[in-house]
């Protein structure tokens, strides 16, 4: 496997090959100067702690050892990673890093230019190379992905696959993570997977009573920490410390029944959507919530009372004078108009109330006269700031304010607007990728430095319902949050932090600070590296599934092939700790008692081993 990248996320997927699937990892980064120390990998700690150590240990030792254009000599170390350090993913880098010899290839620089001129590089060495690219741009990926694919089959000229190992595809860090980071600041949203056709939903259970079984749901996926560490918390792996609970990930049922005081994460539905979004995406329609119908966006709430109160009036007055001359309701209505706009004639030698209401019209005419002037002024108003940024609304309350509006903050605005929250938006870049977005949405955003004083006050900070904090800079992100905390001592947190050990310190100081408000944190990597490690198996990962500092998977797997899966029924296909079958694809709801053939497609739900074992 070749691992090339600039960021968090090669460092994560190298770690997430070598650690858990066992594989030889070529990794390419670029010089020391440019090399940001990896962070530690959530689970495994100590082993992948020492190896990403070892890994930048020899490249900082190379230092000087990179052309501006070429390669250093790779070193291989004790783990069997060779660190390589390029500038520049040229033909020359990629072929000291045996792509022509490799089974798989990741190129996942920040950059989509360089992933894209480094992948067709590749594929002109090694047509039957596997290969993954990180892309930002879905609609260029969809395009790159069969470019490549087509350029696979015309060089290996084995058919429309390009022969049994050749695939491309095509993944972003920030597709992957906004889901699991848009459902940790929404409450009361049920964590949600889209699988393929299949529509997963995990909903967290208290501790069942003494006496009473626990409900399971359909099936559990996870047994959560007893100290109220939450799905999506950030409890330390790889042990207990200080007397915490571990989550277990796909306990058997004997677990669940010998749990006492723990809550679980169950599995409440599984149902057949036919590739659609789910409901609450259907029912956002991309339209941002708290936007009413066309009318309404056009004029003021105060406007719309006075048009209202206008339109009485006339029905009013055209009643009085149906009742009052006896000429029948058009008639009536017809003269009222004609008083209204004062191109009737006077009513000299009629009844008293003929005249009295004439006067009436003419009045209820003379206020209209400046109503219509306003309604023409907003509309306008409204139409010339149709390009422009909303501000947050008078009495806004029950928002999620969304720190941060770049590639991830993007997605994640997204997400949020498809299950129809209410959000504000926070960024300091005037010319964030955001803001383009925020603006088709009519999403409310407040432009300005969040650790300036009132950034955050102009956003309603104190009464939103959680902060969603996802800036590329941990320090900001914890600053907004430990203000937004003296704000809103009660306010939901969730906190976007690359390293798992300063996560776990800031996770733990919050919450003995505020035991009472919920705190999550979140690493981009760290939830899309099992996606990437997948692909480079040759695997389909679905989604993942963060349960407190660990990520669960779903995954698609072909039955043929694996003693595990053939020949047993779906109720059965089972190990505890590992993976746990959940549906056969294109078979809509099969009972426990189906027998998996070697040509069905299950999904799975696995840790990174049990994937790994899978494999």
């Amino acid at each position: 496997m070749v691992v090339c990248g600039d960021d968090a996320l090669a460092h994560r997927l190298t770690a997430e090959l070598r650690t858990f699937h066992g594989e030889q990892v070529t990794l390419v980064v670029p010089p020391n100067e440019r090399l940001v120390r990896p962070p530690v990998v959530g689970r495994a700690r100590a082993a992948s702690a020492a190896l990403l150590d070892r890994m930048v240990s020899a490249a900082v030792g190379r230092a000087g050892g990179a052309g501006s254009a070429g390669a250093g000599a790779g070193t291989q170390n004790a783990d069997g990673v060779r660190v390589l350090e390029a500038v520049d993913v040229t033909e020359a880098v990629l072929a000291e890093a045996g792509v022509e010899r490799a089974t798989a290839l990741a190129l996942v620089y920040d950059d989509d230019e360089t992933n894209i001129r480094a992948a067709l590089t590749a594929r002109r060495l090694n047509p039957r190379l596997r290969l993954v690219l990180r892309l930002y741009n879905r609609r260029l990926g969809q395009h790159i992905e069969e470019l490549l694919d087509q350029a696979a089959t015309l060089a290996s000229g084995e058919g429309p696959d390009g022969g049994p190992d050749a695939s491309t595809t095509v993944l972003s860090d920030a597709d992957t993570a906004a889901p699991a980071l848009a459902a940790a600041a929404v409450a009361g949203t049920t964590k949600v997977v889209q699988a393929g056709g299949l529509l997963l939903r995990s909903v967290e259970r208290p501790p069942a009573r003494d006496g009473q079984p626990p409900d399971q749901g359909l099936c559990t996926l996870a047994l959560l920490s007893a100290n109220g560490g939450g799905p999506g918390g950030t409890g330390r792996a790889g042990g207990e410390h200080g007397g915490e609970q571990e989550p277990r990930l796909l306990p058997d049922d004997d677990e669940v029944r010998l749990a006492r005081g723990r809550p679980a994460l169950v599995l409440e539905q599984v149902s057949a959507v036919g590739g659609a979004v789910p409901d609450a995406a259907g029912r956002g329609g991309g339209v941002a919530a708290g936007v009413v119908p066309p009318l309404a966006s056009l004029f003021s709430r105060r406007l719309r009372w006075s048009l209202a109160g206008l339109v009485a009036c006339v029905v009013a007055l055209a009643v009085a004078l149906w009742v009052v001359t006896d000429i029948g309701a058009l008639p009536a209505f017809y003269l009222t108009l004609l008083d209204l706009f004062a191109i009737d004639d006077p009513a000299i030698g009629q009844s008293l109330g003929r005249q009295v209401l004439q006067l009436l019209s003419g009045l209820v005419g003379l206020l209209l006269l400046p109503v219509l002037l306003a309604a023409v002024l907003e509309a306008l108003g409204t139409f010339r700031s149709a390009s422009a940024l909303r501000k947050p609304p008078r009495g806004l309350g029950g928002h999620v304010v969304l720190l941060g509006l770049g590639k991830i903050g993007t997605r994640v605005l997204t997400r949020l607007r498809e299950l129809n929250v209410p959000v504000v938006g926070v960024e300091a870049d005037p010319e964030a990728r955001g803001l383009a977005t925020a603006r088709r949405l009519r999403v409310p955003v407040v432009l300005g430095d969040v650790t300036q004083e009132g950034v955050l006050e102009a956003a309603k900070i104190h009464r939103a319902y959680a902060l969603l904090a996802v800036t590329s800079a941990d320090t900001t992100n914890l600053e907004a949050a430990l203000y937004a905390r003296s704000v809103r001592p009660d306010l939901r947190v969730v906190l976007r932090l690359y390293d798992d050990d300063f996560a776990t310190a800031v996770y733990r100081t919050l919450r003995a600070a505020h035991p009472g408000a919920p705190t999550r944190s979140r690493s981009v990597s760290h939830l899309s590296a099992p996606a990437f490690a997948g692909a480079m198996l040759g695997r389909q990962v679905l989604g993942a599934l963060p349960v407190e500092r660990r990520v669960l998977l779903f995954a698609s797997v072909s039955v043929g092939g694996h003693a595990e899966l053939e020949g047993r029924a779906v109720g059965s296909a089972f190990r505890g700790g590992a993976w746990r079958v959940l549906a056969v694809e294109g078979r809509g709801d099969v009972g426990p008692d189906y027998v998996l053939g070697a040509g069905d497609r299950v999904v799975v739900a696995a840790t990174r081993r049990g994937l790994a074992e899978l494999g």
